[in-house]
């Protein structure tokens, strides 16, 4: 399913910038940028050695277009496994377009989305799993999802793939060597060996399937919604906590009537914190809606942080700890974060006897003044602990990619019936047909095993140019 066409596309951003790369992949790269440019010391570029650099113009019909800096890589030492080249032009976006169509009209032909990226795993440049890294790595934000990226693309989830498949291949050929020797009744494949394989594997399988709940939220960002009652400092806090005025800030009670999102990074996890309306009884149509929004946001979140004001709490103390107690009930799986406000303006006494009323809810207690920003790096730090970036920072093999995530699953329940036809001493042929079907899941993450809706699906979510 190799394309023969020689495809062109814009590497970089499109927009005006300093500089543009337009990019030509295809056995007839060299010679079609060779009829548009022309060398300051007259060379033929289609008589350079690869990995060249080579200042020039780009000319047509006696008009030039631009000076540029030309690339040439020869296949297959080329990122997509094929013949190469990138004009690095000035950023004018007339200048790109015009290089472009001009390009179009010499016989390239416009790359469909990561269809550079797809010819290279095509030509066996990328295994599947490190083509899908390289969209990670564009879409990575912060330093954990790029660490993470980096990993998949160096092929190390890759290497513990094509590892454990290359055992269980081994084994298989002997189980299927014991079918054509069905009627001697021999054994070849050790099956005290093999259970030990298929234990390894089972572990390794569920190390990595348990890995996907920290992959996810360090690829995603962990939703963090602020609650609670109206002008108690939630918009204060998304302020403090962004420092930068974000939200609107007011004495008005339901100053907040929709939510309102933004990102932060505490030491390389993304979190996206949420401020939602604040929670009372209103006749407020429009706030009434933002009420309602605050109670979907809570669905959506990770974690809740609810916030009261103490002055307040030292009045009704009770009511608070009611409506912390109906949040903590609705949404009993969900970590809850309560957090005092306005500690400021409390003595330690009036402080201690709070927390004392509160231990009653064993709950996470955070004490802070979003004004003042006393506390808010202690919150962070809170935050962070629900994170486990254990396996991150001891470089384990991460999972990020739901597809991924499907397969291991599906090949764990393989290997499980495996075992179990070993235990219960079925005969080699119906155990054939498990392990059959995991090497299928195994290599359906590394590419082995693919087809052209699986591709497609894979690489229309890459950008045009790469």
């Amino acid at each position: 399913m190799i394309a023969q066409d020689t495809i062109v596309a814009l590497a970089t951003p499109s927009g005006a910038g300093a500089i543009a790369v337009i990019r030509l992949s295809g056995k007839e790269a060299i010679s079609i940028a060779s009829q548009v440019f022309q060398s300051v010391s007259g060379k033929d570029i289609g008589k350079q050695k690869t990995h060249t650099i080579h200042l020039g113009h780009v000319v047509d019909n006696g008009k030039t277009y631009d000076q540029v800096l030309l690339s040439i890589f020869k296949g297959p030492n080329s990122y997509t496994g094929e013949n190469v080249v990138e004009i690095s032009c000035h950023g004018s976006t007339f200048i790109q377009q015009q290089i472009i169509q001009l390009l179009l009209r010499k016989g390239a032909k416009m790359a469909q989305a990561g269809e550079f990226t797809l010819r290279a795993f095509l030509n066996g440049k990328l295994d599947l799993s490190q083509a899908e890294a390289v969209a990670d790595l564009i879409a990575s934000d912060n330093e954990a999802s790029h660490q993470i990226a980096m990993q998949q693309m160096r092929g190390g989830f890759s290497n513990e793939i094509a590892k454990l498949r290359e055992e269980l291949l081994n084994f298989a050929s002997l189980i299927e060597l014991e079918l054509d020797f069905s009627e001697e009744d021999v054994e070849f494949a050790d099956r005290t060996a093999f259970y030990e394989l298929l234990n390894r594997i089972d572990f390794v399988l569920k190390r990595l399937i348990d890995s996907f709940a920290v992959g996810n939220v360090i690829k995603n960002g962990i939703p963090v919604a602020i609650v609670g009652e109206p002008n108690v400092g939630k918009s204060t806090l998304l302020n403090a906590l962004l420092n930068e005025e974000r939200a609107i800030v007011s004495d008005i009670a339901g100053t907040t009537r929709d939510t309102i999102e933004d990102e932060l990074v505490i030491n390389g996890i993304g979190f996206r914190f949420i401020d939602t309306a604040g929670i009372r009884e209103t006749k407020d149509v429009v706030e009434s809606i933002g009420i309602q929004k605050t109670f979907e946001k809570i669905e959506q979140a990770q974690v809740v942080l609810y916030l009261f004001e103490s002055l307040k709490f030292q009045v009704s103390g009770s009511e608070y700890i009611t409506e912390i107690e109906k949040v903590k009930n609705k949404f009993p799986l969900k970590p809850l974060i309560v957090v005092i406000n306005k500690v400021d303006l409390l003595s330690k006494e009036e402080l201690v006897s709070i927390k004392q009323q509160l231990e009653t809810l064993n709950l996470k207690l955070e004490t802070i003044s979003a004004k003042q920003k006393i506390g808010i790096e202690e919150l962070k730090n809170t935050l962070l602990s629900f994170v486990n970036t254990g396996a991150l920072r001891n470089n384990e093999t991460i999972v990020t990619n739901t597809r991924h995530y499907d397969s291991l699953l599906k090949a764990l329940e393989e290997v499980q019936k495996v075992k179990w036809g070993l235990d219960a001493g079925i005969s080699s042929d119906l155990m054939a047909i498990d392990i059959r079907q995991a090497l299928f899941y195994f290599g359906e993450i590394t590419g082995e095993v693919t087809n052209d809706e699986l591709l497609g699906n894979i690489f229309a979510n890459f950008c045009i140019g790469k």
